[in-house]
């Protein structure tokens, strides 16, 4: 696959701007990317801007910390979706996960998945992997495993971004029918290309047309 196909072309800063969403999806169209991904208040203005190509729209979920409650995420996938929104990025619930409640770390995610799941839309897990003890990292490997979401992402690109050590990790270890979304500190052609070696299907990326 050409590696301009593996990009969601990505802003996601606190000062975003409508200016900044159409720059990214002039460019996305231009390069033929696989994705924008945009902040949900964005996501109609980025539809629009797209409208006629086949790049999708993506948007963020319980964006960056994972800390809002489950029912908050399930209305933000179905605002979304109802505005344009093609696959949706959710944040773990990263409280939830350090206070060792696992039962409601998985309950959050399987519940929101399931909701995307009955939209027909894309899911990605985003489990903020710098963030993880080893351990924590295959507790997460193991619920994503049982909720079976279309892909795992390694980063909201907040907290530090994806390694090759742990995307080699989550392609040994997650079922084979479950993609791989490394994100945060791709900013070249070699880089991306690293990750794609290790395991990533997809690329999340502020610097898209920088990894041509």
């Amino acid at each position: 696959m050409e590696i301009n196909k593996t990009i969601d072309h990505t802003v996601l800063k606190p000062q975003t701007s409508s200016t900044d969403v159409e720059k990214i999806c002039v460019e996305a169209r231009q390069h033929e990317f696989c994705a924008v991904c945009v902040p949900p208040y964005f996501v109609g203005r980025a539809k629009q801007f797209l409208q006629g190509s086949d790049v999708l729209v993506a948007t963020v979920i319980g964006f960056p910390y994972g800390y809002a409650g489950t029912m908050a995420k399930v209305e933000e996938v179905k605002r979304a979706v109802e505005e344009g929104a093609d696959e949706l990025d959710i944040v773990i619930n990263l409280g939830a996960l350090k206070s060792g409640d696992w039962p409601q770390v998985k309950s959050d995610i399987e519940r929101v998945v399931t909701a995307i799941r009955l939209k027909g839309k894309v899911s990605k897990v985003i489990i903020e992997s710098s963030l993880l003890s080893q351990s924590e990292l295959a507790r997460m490997v193991q619920i994503c495993n049982e909720i079976n979401p279309d892909f795992v992402k390694t980063s909201t690109g907040t907290q530090g971004g994806a390694t090759e050590e742990v995307l080699r990790y989550l392609r040994a270890n997650l079922k084979a029918g479950i993609k791989i979304k490394a994100s945060g500190g791709i900013r070249d052609n070699s880089t991306a290309r690293a990750m794609l070696s290790a395991g990533a299907d997809r690329l999340g990326t502020s610097s898209g047309v920088a990894l041509l």
